[in-house]
């Protein structure tokens, strides 16, 4: 009987965390639609505009090493609960918000909170299921969470700015946290952590997080100021001296916040820079995607919302139900290879898309696509990706797969940002009008999309084959995901081209 009542405790612990998941990776898409609204209501430039989600994307990215390290020394469950206080406590100032200030501020906060729950969640569902076949199917729920939530958040934040005003895309996580945490508190096992008695490192924590926030605010600025701007290269040339000093500190500390051995663990590297690969042409489908649907077919913000049903309808069915049969039957690595396939040929379907196309038929197979090509990718990259990782050290290689995932998705979309930007204003000069300028650039962006998931199929089926685990007779191995679309909004780089 206690054994049920166990048993009924972890998945209720998993719905919890799945929803704590579901919340950040729907925030950081919920805003896109509401943008237009905040900007006349706070008085916000077209510049300072964008920061409202990059201040959101620097703390996100930049705490999440910090955050895992601690879950592993202080508890998991601690720093689960101190994030979702901090994310929901944000959330509520970015309600009220009556200034930009204040506004950009929260976002920050927020950001703060989002990274210490999304650093240790993984590591949880890790720890509760350590049977390979109960671990699959909590890891595929997770995986439609981390990878779902960015098309729910168009929706759900259109449908919140039609029907009320933005103020309630935040609002709506105060009941959610407070349910979260209170959730959290009866159903997820307390956990005592390694401790910290060798000291902490604090210098290394501080080298570590001020590198990683120089960086993605270095990624998230070209396409306002350029690569070649002092905004870029002046923070990008920081985090690398930063970096570098602290590769030193944790050589010599004894209980360094990054320990180097884990970058003896091939399959957790080789894993993150697949996953780095593959979210560069997520994203660019999902924003610029977003960006076509908007400015070229003038779609509004529910509608755009709507049209990415099909990828996430698609994507459930696979990470719900479809990819850990298959994996078990086929492995993880042929899997992984039609995904990536599939993948590129919708980023190529979206190639098709022109300037007076209609939804049907080449965005709504694209978004098909897609959403098989990541159903069946991101639960077994993630599976690859912790399979040698130690217990002691779950988090900080939870925190590694979501940093990947972050500075990678941050790094990728500034790079087709600027792709776009700057194509279309060559087509503009050449004469061509705005909407064939609009999406000449977004197809050149597609074409390195494709071409980022083709290197990653070849990552996979050269040497991170060799590290994927073998799954046993009619058993399932764990596909994990990676927080997904962390959808990087900076992309209101409004390519709007002057006639």
């Amino acid at each position: 009987m206690q054994q049920l009542s166990d048993n009924r405790r972890r998945w209720l612990a998993l719905i919890t965390v799945c929803l704590a998941q579901l919340m950040i990776t729907v925030d950081t898409s919920i805003v896109n639609v509401a943008l237009p609204q905040i900007q006349h209501d706070l008085h916000f430039s077209q510049s300072s505009l964008t920061w409202v989600v990059n201040a959101f994307l620097v703390t996100f990215g930049s705490f999440l090493l910090l955050a895992g390290r601690l879950g592993d020394l202080a508890g998991r469950k601690r720093v689960l609960l101190a994030g979702l206080t901090v994310f929901t406590v944000a959330s509520l100032l970015c309600g009220i918000a009556d200034s930009s200030g204040l506004l950009i501020g929260a976002r920050f906060l927020q950001g703060v909170g989002a990274a210490m729950q999304a650093s240790v969640i993984l590591a949880i569902i890790v720890t509760e299921f350590p049977e390979p076949e109960e671990r699959a199917k909590a890891m595929s729920a997770w995986v439609f969470a981390s990878v779902a939530g960015g098309s729910l958040g168009l929706l759900l934040g259109g449908a919140l700015t039609q029907l009320l005003n933005w103020h309630w895309i935040f609002f709506v996580n105060i009941p959610i946290g407070l349910a979260v945490g209170m959730a959290s508190r009866v159903l997820i096992p307390n956990d005592r952590g390694i401790g910290f008695s060798e000291g902490i490192d604090w210098l290394g924590s501080l080298l570590v997080t001020v590198a990683l926030a120089a960086a993605v605010y270095g990624f998230v600025e070209p396409p306002t100021y350029g690569w070649g701007s002092l905004h870029t290269l002046g923070p990008l040339a920081l985090a690398l001296v930063l970096l570098t000093a602290f590769v030193g500190v944790e050589n010599r500390h004894p209980n360094p916040i990054f320990p180097l051995r884990i970058l003896k663990l091939h399959g957790l590297m080789l894993s993150c820079a697949a996953r780095g690969l593959l979210v560069t042409g997520v994203y660019a489908m999902f924003f610029l995607g977003s960006l076509y649907l908007e400015k070229v077919l003038g779609y509004g913000a529910l509608d755009t919302g709507l049209a990415f049903l099909p990828y996430t309808v698609t994507l459930a069915i696979m990470s719900l139900v479809v990819n850990r049969r298959l994996v078990a039957r086929f492995g993880s690595v042929p899997v992984m290879a039609v995904g990536f396939a599939v993948g590129v040929v919708g980023m190529l379907m979206l190639r098709l898309a022109g300037a007076h196309a209609g939804f049907l038929p080449f965005p709504f197979l694209a978004f098909v696509c897609m959403g098989l090509g990541i159903g069946n990718t991101f639960g077994p990259l993630t599976m690859i990706a912790l399979a040698e990782v130690p217990p002691r050290d779950a988090g900080l290689a939870s925190g590694i797969v979501n940093v990947s995932q972050q500075v990678a998705g941050a790094l990728g979309l500034a790079l087709l940002a600027t792709i776009a930007t700057s194509h279309s204003a060559s087509l503009s000069r050449a004469g061509h009008g705005v909407d064939a300028s609009l999406v000449g650039g977004y197809h050149l962006a597609y074409e390195f999309g494709a071409g980022a998931l083709v290197v990653a199929l070849i990552l996979v089926v050269t040497v991170l084959r060799k590290h994927a685990p073998r799954p046993a007779p009619e058993q399932v191995p764990n596909p994990q995901s990676a927080p997904a679309s962390q959808p990087l909004d900076e992309l209101e780089v409004n390519v709007e081209i002057a006639g």
